[in-house]
């Protein structure tokens, strides 16, 4: 299928495009917003002598006046077809997507269906998804991650052995391990482009589109592969959030679009989807889009941009970011000054895209002692930008600090309740716990 975005053949890999990643339509002569200091990436997070050399950058927001998509004209990150997924084992996250799953099964009949998630990394959500009875399959860029899904999800259930996704479940053991997963090293870059396993009743897209240079050519992929009637489940960071709550500091450049439900509805329906349903989940800082292919191809042009948007920026919104950026840094460095007077040291908890932003574009680069986080490969590496360190909860609790500010606003309960839990277990006293928002 033809987009406008594939008619202007344009240049998504330049710094300094000019074009929009959506529909191609030219961007307006001037950013709508400018950050400095910003970190250069969320996941290639610098080891001891990367840090030598590592950086901030200057990031341009620019809004399509065509189809309304807020985004950088910055080059991609160079990982933009691979998922790394640290919060993949959260327990918020992973009830989400069962919540997903049940829905899509019993309200729309797909027991039995064949699903396919697009960039599964190492299938920790598809490790959920094996709870409902349908058939599973993944594409997954990086060839790393992608054997490690296979290996982690097709184990028996019964005897522990690994069961290769091609072996139906009537080996010596009986295979009872429900929804044997077909994953392949694969990325949908094309919309002629055949996946293995096609067609497909339902493809899901977690928090992926966001990181696409070319994000057309990915739904039109997704569409190609999809049987008539078929259905699919996007999410994306909400830029309505965003904007609603000034929270500059969910900015980062490998979210080189940023999507608010016009511009994701739009997106949609220029690749011939219906959109079924649409709205925000979490604390309203997530979208959540049900589409589905047309039964026949008449039903759809592949050509709406849904309703017109206006002639002219709109600066006016994005008041309330530049506002709190300069309210953040300011309020934070009251914070810091308060506690180095009394003496108390400081960590943050959370090395995430909005740790790092919020590390590096405040005092809290000075102020911090490190960054805290679950995920392991993380762990001994530095924030990028600006450069504290980031340790595990285990060092955490033998090098505690006075006071800790968790800096994920979607966690704030599980985390606070995870330190609690972390300092009660072992007998010490919990240190005093603040959160972003708060402060």
């Amino acid at each position: 299928m033809n987009t406008k975005a594939d008619e202007k053949m344009k240049p998504v890999f330049s710094e300094g495009r000019r074009y929009c990643l959506a529909c191609g339509a030219e961007l307006p002569p001037s950013p709508v917003l400018s950050f400095h200091n910003m970190p250069a990436s969320a996941q290639h997070i610098p080891d001891e002598e990367e840090v030598l050399q590592d950086e901030g950058i200057d990031l341009r927001l620019y809004e399509c006046l065509e189809c309304g998509l807020s985004q950088f004209d910055c080059k991609p990150v160079d990982y933009y077809r691979d998922v790394i997924r640290a919060v993949g084992l959260s327990r918020t996250m992973k009830e989400l997507r069962r919540e997903d799953y049940r829905h899509l099964v019993e309200d729309y009949g797909l027991t039995g269906g064949k699903f396919i998630e697009c960039g599964c990394g190492r299938g920790e959500f598809l490790e959920v998804l094996k709870e409902f009875p349908v058939k599973i399959f993944g594409i997954e860029a990086d060839p790393v991650s992608s054997a490690l899904a296979a290996g982690s999800l097709n184990i028996c259930e019964t005897c522990g052995t690994r069961v290769p996704g091609s072996i139906k479940r009537d080996g010596d053991c009986n295979y009872k391990n429900i929804g044997i997963c077909d994953i392949k090293t694969d990325f949908p870059e094309r919309g002629d482009q055949k996946l293995f396993g096609a067609p497909f009743d339902c493809f899901l897209s977690f928090n992926f589109l966001e990181h696409q240079p070319d994000p057309s050519a990915m739904l039109s992929c997704m569409y190609g592969n999809l049987r008539p009637g078929g259905l699919g489940l996007i999410t994306v960071p909400s830029f309505e959030y965003i904007l609603e709550q000034g929270y500059y500091y969910e900015f980062i450049r490998d979210h080189i679009a940023n999507y608010d439900l016009h511009s994701l509805e739009s997106l949609a329906k220029s690749c011939g989807f219906e959109i079924l349903e649409e709205g925000r989940i979490g604390i309203g800082d997530t979208l959540r889009m049900v589409v589905r292919k047309p039964e026949t191809e008449a039903a759809s042009d592949g050509a709406s941009q849904g309703d017109a948007v206006p002639a002219a920026n709109n600066y006016d919104k994005f008041e309330k970011i530049r506002n709190n950026q300069q309210n953040i840094a300011g309020s934070i460095k009251k914070f810091t000054e308060k506690l180095a007077a009394e003496g108390k040291s400081l960590a943050l908890w959370g090395a995430g895209h909005q740790g790092f932003t919020i590390a590096s574009t405040t005092a809290l680069a000075d102020a911090a002692e490190y960054i805290i986080d679950s995920a392991a490969f993380k762990q001994g590496r530095f924030a990028p930008a600006s450069h504290l360190p980031i340790v595990s909860p285990q060092y955490f609790l033998k090098h505690p600090t006075d006071v800790v500010m968790i800096a994920a606003p979607g966690y704030i309960k599980e985390i606070k309740k995870d330190i609690e839990v972390l300092f009660a277990e072992n007998g010490e006293g919990v240190p005093e716990i603040t959160d972003i928002l708060s402060i």
